[in-house]
């Protein structure tokens, strides 16, 4: 594949997933989060335009099922707790990987990413609104985890720079 003129970055949730869209060449990014059903027609209208306009787009999915060891215990949770939990996170890795069937099945590009490490100043070591607004210009005023890890995962994958403020 040539280098995509769109990136479309995806936090997979059960509920509502992280989307962001981020055209290579102007560096805009639309995020948002959509369910299950109205994701896929997205991709679908995109793979659409894909072929109407000879775009050549990229889905890159964050794949938590990719990491091997993948443990929610501490100290103080009740074993009920830590099940919860567990349970939650294959909802989410199940969401994910439907997500890349359905792609691969519409013949769109899809890219199975590895979550990116966290090195940020939010809970848990994720981004926060300001540090991505650091290096992505024209944002929501607000954005939530799912859709900074989005719009997160497609600027990694344009390889554009990722500032951080001293």
């Amino acid at each position: 594949m040539k280098r995509p003129d769109i990136i479309i970055g995806i936090d997979p949730d059960v509920d509502k997933s992280g989307v962001a869209a981020l055209n290579c060449r102007t560096k805009g990014v639309k995020v948002g989060r959509k369910r299950f059903p109205d994701l896929i027609d997205s991709l679908r209208e995109l793979r659409d335009d894909e072929k109407k306009n000879n775009i050549p787009i990229l889905v890159v999915v964050e794949a938590s099922w990719l990491i091997s060891h993948n443990w929610h215990t501490s100290h103080g949770r009740s074993a009920a707790a830590i099940a919860k939990t567990g349970y939650n996170v294959g909802r989410n890795h199940q969401v994910g990987m439907l997500i890349v069937e359905c792609c691969r099945a519409m013949g769109l590009e899809v890219k199975e990413q590895m979550p990116l490490k966290k090195m940020w100043k939010g809970a848990d070591g994720k981004i926060t609104h300001e540090e991505l607004s650091w290096f992505i210009v024209g944002l929501p005023k607000q954005t939530n985890n799912e859709e900074r890890d989005a719009a997160l995962l497609a600027w990694n994958e344009a390889n554009f720079p990722i500032k951080v403020k001293l």
